[in-house]
């Protein structure tokens, strides 16, 4: 085991000098980025389009038999009043008047018809919007302010729940113990082909016979799954970093919503449990994925069990609004507990505040012995699989010999 060491520098080292590690770990926060980008050009081009067409100026004429809107207002926005509503439509076909709207009878029946200039596809809305705009300014002078409010839906709500007699946030209490499902998902998602491929970049240059006669098989094995950790770690903190500055630095500019950190409870027992189920839930796939990639001669055949990981990661997701609605429920319970499909019941369930605290004792441990025993088969699997080019490992075959 002298030589861990040096497996962990070189493996490490390795490959963070790969351009794919970095692609790979750049292009998440990188699409974030782009997102937050589009979403605040798109907000900003919204925001001075509405200053424009506040400031647009056209000649205006308009009908309103029924006196909708205020006359005051009309004269505010330089309107003219006519009563000759063929002449007026036939000024805008002239060019002689920019708009013309009529206000019919009865609002609740008939349309407002507006007739107008062209002047694009996107500004010419801002004469609807003006014509609206008309109406509304005309209720809102005759309506009691307060009764404006609810009509226009802008009725602020204060909720307040409580859980056992203290004030209880549903949503802020999810936050913490649920960042370690966001992060368990990333990571595998994005370094799952790292883990399956560790093990079998040597075996197809075939310069795995040179490594093994300095250093024992399971001190590569060992030292390439730690590096795993580190790197998977490392990848973790390049995600969050940018995500953090984003909503720190350009909240305002994209819109996002206001959320006071420091009134975030911190529930040490759920945060403790979602970060052993994390730590587990890791460990389990990649040593499970580090077995695939020993068992498999090339990299390609060891991809194709992949899918199958993934199936059993994403799976569960399907079953959402049980985890959350009916936790008591048969399925629930047995997703909550089978190994390979356990972390995100475990997680979710936790964080939501419905995961029992037996389920949390059995599912850790549940997780912790079959993480154990994936590394230990990983490790067996490589021992005898790192010089098998040609076919794929038997477990039974595997099992029989002496270790």
């Amino acid at each position: 085991m002298h030589n861990l060491g040096t497996v962990f520098r070189f493996e490490v080292i390795r490959t963070l000098k790969k351009k794919s590690f970095w692609i790979g770990a750049l292009s998440f926060p990188i699409i974030i980025g782009l997102m937050f980008a589009i979403i605040f050009l798109s907000n900003k081009s919204l925001d001075d389009a509405e200053e424009d067409m506040k400031d647009a100026q056209f000649s205006l004429a308009v009908t309103d038999t029924a006196g909708h809107v205020n006359p005051s207002i009309l004269k505010s926005v330089k309107a003219q009043t006519t009563d000759d509503k063929e002449q007026a439509i036939s000024d805008v076909k002239s060019g002689k008047l920019d708009a013309y709207y009529y206000y019919p009878q009865d609002l609740t029946k008939d349309r407002v018809e507006v007739y107008a200039k062209d002047v694009g596809l996107f500004d010419n809305s801002k004469y609807e919007s003006v014509a609206k705009s008309l109406l509304q300014a005309t209720a809102s002078a005759e309506v009691d302010p307060q009764a404006t409010q609810v009509l226009q839906d802008r009725v602020g709500f204060t909720a307040v729940t409580y859980k056992n007699g203290q004030q209880f946030d549903g949503f802020k209490e999810l936050i913490l113990p649920g960042l370690f499902l966001v992060l368990f998902y990333l990571l595998i998602a994005m370094f799952g082909n790292q883990m399956l491929t560790s093990t079998t970049e040597e075996k197809e240059n075939r310069v795995i016979e040179m490594i093994l006669t300095t250093i024992q098989a399971r001190t590569l094995i060992i030292g390439k799954i730690l590096a795993l950790i580190v790197l998977a770690l490392i990848q973790m903190v390049i995600i969050l970093i940018p995500i953090i500055l984003a909503y720190l630095l350009f909240r305002t500019q994209l819109d996002l919503p206001n959320l006071d950190l420091t009134s975030i409870p911190i529930d040490p027992t759920r945060i403790i449990i979602s970060a052993l189920i994390f730590i587990f839930s890791f460990l389990l796939f990649t040593g499970l994925l580090v077995a695939i990639g020993a068992a498999a001669p090339t990299a390609k055949e060891a991809g194709s069990f992949f899918t199958v990981v993934i199936v059993f990661i994403f799976g569960p997701l399907y079953a959402f609004p049980l985890f959350i609605s009916m936790p008591d429920a048969l399925l629930v319970k047995v997703l909550s507990l089978f190994p390979l499909t356990a972390p995100v019941p475990l997680m979710l369930r936790n964080a939501v505040g419905n995961l029992t605290t037996i389920e949390a004792i059995l599912g850790i441990l549940i997780l912790a012995v079959c993480a154990v025993i994936a590394l230990a088969v990983a490790i067996r699997l490589f021992r005898y699989g790192a010089l098998e080019y040609s076919k794929r490992l038997s477990l039974g075959a595997i099992f029989k010999r002496e270790a």
